[in-house]
């Protein structure tokens, strides 16, 4: 087990700093949008349901492994009524 734990945190270590902040940000988002759905007390089911997607899509969205467009992260802000993501303008 030892071993294992080694090699994951060597590759992990290994990883371009551009990638670890690519992943960094999809978990954050799928956390997001958990949170949210959550919030209003949604099963992924009706979470589809109401926005018209299948529950599929949504599993992706919660695995963190999803490549989100600007497109659905301005659908979901707008189902929530609240900012899924923030950027700071200068």
């Amino acid at each position: 087990m030892k071993a294992i734990k080694t090699s994951f945190r060597q590759m992990v270590a290994s990883m371009p700093t551009e990638i670890k902040q690519e992943v960094d940000l999809e978990f954050a988002i799928s956390n997001r949008i958990y949170e949210l759905m959550t919030k209003r007390g949604l099963s992924k089911v009706e979470f589809a349901q109401a926005l018209g997607k299948r529950p599929s899509e949504v599993t992706k969205w919660l695995s963190g492994q999803h490549n989100f467009t600007l497109r659905t992260i301005s659908l979901l802000s707008a189902f929530f009524n609240e900012e899924v993501i923030s950027v700071k303008a200068n």
